[in-house]
């Protein structure tokens, strides 16, 4: 095998795609027909709600929610000279699109509408615009939208609202930085900027031209479409799917292969291939095995070890990951790891060593973002918690997610940061408990029956007749008869009414009834 390998799993309305890295399965992709991501995709759109203390707006794109515009992220083509600011600055952001993301890349801040601009200024209910996705729905949220539209291909990003050159900052070469942007300039059309990828390092300008001459056609037909449509809401751009979009932006060229298990599938990418990547398509292998191509690459157990809440680390030690809405929290424990000899101090040091490799490996599979809380155990050597963090540092480095880490606390305690651009893994492939409504636990046994003692004390004056009936889960009822039978009598004593217990199998393990009879 490969030491890197793309592995692309086709089933019945569902596409699954790992990616290998010397040998470990570092990020899986999910893609469902029903669910298709809409990030990169470029919609005609209606401003349906403007909100002047947010400096936001929302759009109509035809998706389930209505999508959020941030005034920083809006183009006003008529009035583009006077809103903004003539003066260049080089944008040099990060350019690796991910394979179910086509990250829009940000404007140079020089040349951004402020943040003070006041978005009534540049907005009106009912204004159409055209914006692109650049996140996708999570949870509750809506997608995220912008106007500053970029159309990516496999070297370059095409910026049609921008008239700059970038490139990305991974091309450590300045003489190969400034060739490429020599390159660029050459070609490029009067209208729009580009920010050339890391994969155009090396390229020729022959396939750089095609690359970018691709790109604006693409855009020609995109405003074509725009001037016919009538409809609004309306799509005016889709982005590939996930098997052409993995194949764009994580085919490299450092002797990666694909293997796919349909053959359709297969001759399609070939065809991708061939146009874009013709010297490549020798490197695409069409799985013919008996078992499941994710069985026989491990990559099932894999899904199971991720998703699981307790991770274990090699010398014995565990990480317990509980993902929040507003936070993840990483506890690192040492489990039955005693050390080899070594004193207190570095039995922890290197268990902390392993989890750190541990947690970048688990943030980048599972995709977790936003806010994360990292509990080392705590380490009394000031120097020994320096080297966790330059280790943590280092290991983040093979991320494509953006992330901001803070030095490692007295406490043992790192906080940091890592971007968010789809839902995690996680939640990708489950969903709140609908029996405990996501909480993870439920009342015990014995507090309902605690709880319905109480209840009858209520509500004994409203119920009528001499007998007072408890529906409630059999479970409840069983521990009614048994274990609280004293206290049920006492209850009967007391107001003076016969107690019946009738056991219902369908309702929940904390919902009761009374009834007078």
């Amino acid at each position: 095998m490969a030491s890197n390998t793309l592995v692309i799993n086709v089933d019945i309305a569902e596409t699954r795609v790992a990616l290998i890295e010397d040998g470990n399965i570092t990020e899986l992709f999910i893609e469902r027909e029903q669910e298709r991501s809409p990030v990169g995709n470029v919609y005609l759109g209606k401003v349906t709600r403007v909100l002047p203390g947010m400096q936001a707006a929302f759009i109509e794109i035809g998706l389930d929610r209505a999508a959020f515009l941030h005034v920083e992220d809006v183009v006003v083509q008529d009035d583009m000279g006077e809103l903004l600011d003539p003066d260049e600055a080089e944008d040099e952001g990060d350019d690796e699109t991910a394979a179910d993301e086509t990250k829009p890349a940000k404007r140079p801040a020089a040349r951004k509408i402020s943040r003070a601009t006041p978005i009534r200024d540049v907005l009106k209910e009912g204004q159409t615009l055209m914006v692109q996705v650049s996140k996708g729905p999570i949870g509750t949220k809506g997608a995220r939208v912008t106007s500053h539209v970029a159309l990516p291909g496999r070297y370059v990003l095409y910026l049609p609202t921008v008239d700059q050159v970038g490139i990305s900052k991974r091309i450590g070469n300045k003489a190969e930085r400034q060739r490429l942007r020599e390159s660029i300039e050459a070609f490029k059309p009067p209208q729009g900027g580009f920010i050339v990828r890391t994969m155009a390092s090396g390229l020729t300008k022959k396939d750089l031209k095609t690359d970018v001459g691709y790109l604006v056609r693409q855009w020609e037909k995109v405003t074509e479409r725009r001037g016919k449509t009538k409809t609004v809401p309306s799509l005016l751009y889709e982005d590939l799917d996930i098997i052409l979009r993995v194949a764009r932006d994580y085919f490299t060229e450092d002797g990666q292969k694909i293997v796919i298990d349909s053959e359709p599938q297969y001759t399609r990418l070939r065809d991708f291939l061939n146009v874009f990547l013709p010297d490549r398509m020798e490197h695409v292998e069409l799985y013919q095995g008996r078992d499941p191509l994710f069985d026989e690459y491990g990559i099932e157990e894999e899904i199971s070890r991720a998703l699981s809440r307790k991770v274990p680390l090699p010398s014995g030690g565990y990480l317990v990951i509980d993902q929040a809405e507003a936070l993840t929290a990483i506890d690192v424990n040492t489990g039955r790891f005693t050390g080899k000899g070594r004193d207190v101090e570095e039995t922890i040091y290197q268990t902390n060593l392993e989890a750190v490799e541990e947690i970048a490996y688990q943030l980048r599979f599972r995709n977790i973002g936003g806010l994360l809380v990292l509990d080392f155990i705590d380490m009394e050597r000031h120097q020994n918690r320096e080297k966790v963090y330059k280790a943590l540092v280092q290991a983040l480095k093979k991320d494509r997610a953006t992330t901001t880490i803070t030095k490692v606390s007295e406490l043992g305690l790192i906080e940091m940061t890592r971007k968010r651009t789809r839902e995690s893994l996680g939640r990708s492939l489950f969903e709140p408990c609908f029996y405990c409504d996501g909480t993870g636990h439920l009342q015990s046994k014995s507090t309902v029956c605690h709880e319905i003692l109480r209840q009858i004390r209520r509500e004994r004056e409203t119920l009528a007749g001499y007998k007072i009936i408890i529906s409630a889960h059999p479970a409840v009822c069983d521990m009614l008869k048994r274990e609280h039978k004293k206290a049920l009598d006492e209850a009967s004593v007391l107001f003076t009414r016969q107690i019946l217990v009738k056991p219902h199998k369908e309702y929940h393990l904390e919902q009761f009834d009374l009834k007078g009879a």
